[in-house]
């Protein structure tokens, strides 16, 4: 995780330098006056999405755990709400418009999928199952590959040793 910090203040360079480009231009198209309004508009909406969106997730989340449902479906999808909404409420043409883009129903779908992977990569199989229900994996039929263990890191199993898990769907 680490590895990764070392690039945000480069990427928020970046997103400032993109920020007053995009503002510049906006502004020379419209006016610099009506790319103020603009934004200032951008940003109240956000802030007033920020507010549904928060209380949306709230409610999806406390509606799932008390039907005693895997609450990750809706927590995700608040995440991306809320990420839409602080995006749009931040001052900035293109943070705005990319908000707006998250709000949008099919690509919010699309990010909530992402953002669903990569928690499930982070978290133990057990947090995920608790958060996502039980996960759906794909069973090939055929002889068994070998595996080389030094790409994975973990030996290889003993021939008639038992694996750990759980089969969720068996198809015929």
């Amino acid at each position: 995780m680490r590895r990764g910090l070392r690039y945000v203040p480069v990427a928020l360079l970046l997103a400032v330098i993109l920020e007053l480009a995009v503002f510049v231009g906006v502004g020379r198209a419209i006016g610099f006056g009506s790319a103020v309004l603009l934004v200032f508009a951008a940003s109240l909406l956000g802030l007033v999405l920020l507010r549904r969106e928060g209380m949306r997730a709230w409610r999806g989340f406390r509606d799932s755990v008390q039907a005693g449902q895997p609450p990750g479906e809706r927590v995700t999808d608040g995440l991306v709400g809320l990420l839409g909404a602080l995006l749009l409420a931040v001052p900035g043409l293109f943070s705005g418009v990319v908000g707006l883009v998250l709000l949008v129903p099919p690509v919010r779908r699309l990010v909530r999928g992402g953002v669903r992977r990569v928690a499930e990569r982070r978290v133990s199989s057990v947090a995920a199952g608790d958060l996502f229900g039980p996960r759906r994996v794909r069973v090939r039929q055929g002889a068994p590959q070998p595996t080389d263990t030094a790409q994975t890191g973990q030996p290889a199993p003993e021939p008639g040793r038992a694996i750990e898990g759980e089969i969720v769907e068996r198809r015929p």
